[in-house]
């Protein structure tokens, strides 16, 4: 099963593909362990599907107890397709727990 980020099309109203309009700025919350690579992981994949990602922009947040990380990446979102392909990039990464 493959998710997607957008809502139902019955959420949309007559000729609509998204709520999105391109390109915008279009934050995405990573969470995983707080482990060594994990937030160069994250830009790497970032980059792959955004290549002016600015690496700069990434909040960290840490868990109460310091066991995973929360990063926030900004990408400029060109398309649903890009989108969908950035979340599918991000959630199969081994690192990668949760993608908001």
């Amino acid at each position: 099963m493959t998710a997607s980020i957008f809502p139902p099309k019955s959420a949309l109203t007559a000729g609509q593909e998204t709520l999105i309009e391109y390109p915008s700025a279009f934050p995405i919350k990573v969470m995983g362990a707080k482990v060594e690579g994990f937030v160069n992981a994250v830009t790497t994949i970032a980059r792959q599907f955004d290549p002016a990602f600015d690496a700069s922009t990434v909040e960290l947040r840490d868990s109460s107890k310091g066991n995973y990380l929360g990063i926030t990446i900004t990408v400029t979102a060109t398309s649903r397709e890009q989108l969908d392909d950035l979340y599918r990039a991000l959630t199969a990464h081994p690192m990668v727990k949760v993608v908001l």
